[in-house]
């Protein structure tokens, strides 16, 4: 028996070309951002804040330039804030290795990806950006055996015009 996804976990969850991403928010700002399969119907925004992130993201999803301004609730470690200020000046097009990252912040390329892993507002703070040496790398602790969550991130990196992802 399978089970309908909860969408009530969400404050709103919108349509994306690679499924949905639910928002979820607290009082006056987001406390998560999830990227969700095609089996989660969109929902309407619940309040401001909701509706808010998801004119920000519709707008990024039309043009990868669009520079989201939202509402974060504060989280994370000192050492995983540091990680999620570098990839937050990751430009559009760009990517850095977890083994870059790693060295501007004088650590190593594993808690880097722990950094990413723990993210809880992927597309905002975009660790799709940050790729292993060589290769897509990331989003494996979220993967599920069926490779949505690197569908997501190839998805993502050809929108801002990266190319050398797509296999």
């Amino acid at each position: 028996m399978k089970l309908a996804p909860q969408t009530d976990l969400f404050s709103a969850i919108i349509h994306a070309p690679f499924g949905g991403i639910g928002v979820r928010t607290r009082d006056d700002a987001i406390i998560e951002v999830v990227y969700l399969p095609a089996t989660y119907a969109e929902k309407i925004p619940e309040n401001d804040v909701a509706e808010q992130a998801v004119d920000q993201i519709s707008r990024y999803l039309l043009d990868p330039d669009f520079k989201f301004d939202l509402p974060l609730l504060p989280v994370g470690t000192i050492f995983q804030n540091n990680v999620w200020r570098v990839i937050s000046s990751i430009q559009r097009g760009d990517t850095m290795t977890y083994g870059s990252v790693a060295k501007h912040i004088s650590s190593a390329p594993r808690a880097v990806g722990q950094a990413c892993g723990a993210n809880w507002y992927p597309l905002i703070i975009p660790c799709h950006r940050v790729t292993a040496s060589g290769s897509l790398g990331g989003f494996a602790h979220h993967d599920t055996g069926n490779d949505f969550y690197s569908g997501v991130k190839r998805w993502l990196l050809a929108h801002e015009g990266v190319t050398g992802y797509m296999q």
